[in-house]
């Protein structure tokens, strides 16, 4: 069987509410739910999640709910660890009716630029490839190249965060956000990986340890997981772009 586990928790300093803030007049964590749900190929949905609120929109979508254990649901816990928590858990859930788990489809309740046709997409790319560890979506932003990322040195001044013989000979460099290609980012959309991923996370690849290390790329543009409020009208810009309106979804 294929699953999706969908992590989401009570507390957020920086967005306080982020999951369950209107997004064109849903709760954000709707839009990855419908996704799942809208799949051609995932069996069941599960929600991990200590939050009263989450797990009341999980079971309005048809979600299983995973009550996710106080050590997983801190600011300092690790979103790889809750996700081999729900993955063990549903594991030993089909194991005891016979079944297993093929592919697992890992969402977040802050992450709404994920549709069930690209999540369909993922899946069959993993059944064609076996050598594949995983498919992420990524969407490319040329802005944020490492190339132009700074850090403040003790001096108080900006320095080079990567130094620049990284990127080849210094002298060929330059401030055009394209000249070194397109630099993609795993956005959080989706992230459909294998068993082996999360029974041997330690060997996948960081800082997203859970997708293995043969990772597919599922380009889109526009992904990302929600961690302040300024970004809720990019969102709704990339929903709209997709089909969906407050009244209406690309599902029904």
């Amino acid at each position: 069987m294929i699953a999706a586990l969908l992590l989401g928790r009570e507390g957020s300093a920086g967005f306080p509410g982020k999951n369950v803030h209107p997004v064109l007049g849903r709760p954000l964590v709707a839009y990855p739910l419908m996704a799942a749900r809208a799949s051609k190929h995932i069996g069941r949905v599960y929600v991990s999640t200590d939050s009263p609120k989450l797990k009341a929109i999980g079971a309005e979508h048809g979600a299983r709910i995973i009550d996710r254990p106080p050590h997983l649901a801190t600011k300092t816990a690790l979103g790889e660890h809750a996700y081999v928590h729900g993955y063990q858990t549903i594991r030993d859930e089909l194991q005891r009716e016979g079944q297993s788990v093929e592919l697992m489809v890992l969402l977040f309740a802050n992450a709404a630029t994920i549709t069930a046709q690209t999540i369909d997409e993922g899946i069959a790319a993993l059944r064609a490839y076996p050598e594949y560890d995983s498919a992420v979506t990524v969407s490319a932003y040329n802005m944020w190249s490492p190339l132009r990322a700074r850090k403040i040195g003790d001096d108080g001044l900006l320095h080079p965060f990567v130094p620049f013989e990284t990127f080849g000979d210094p002298a060929t460099l330059n401030c055009d956000r394209d000249s070194q290609g397109d630099v993609w980012f795993a956005d959080m959309g989706v992230s459909i990986v294998r068993p082996r991923c999360l029974e041997h996370l330690d060997d996948g690849l960081l800082p997203q340890k859970w997708m293995g290390l043969r990772i597919h790329p599922l380009k889109q543009w526009g992904g990302c997981d929600i961690d302040y409020e300024w970004q809720v009208p990019m969102v709704e810009y990339w929903l709209a772009k997709h089909g969906f309106t407050a009244k209406k979804t690309p599902y029904a």
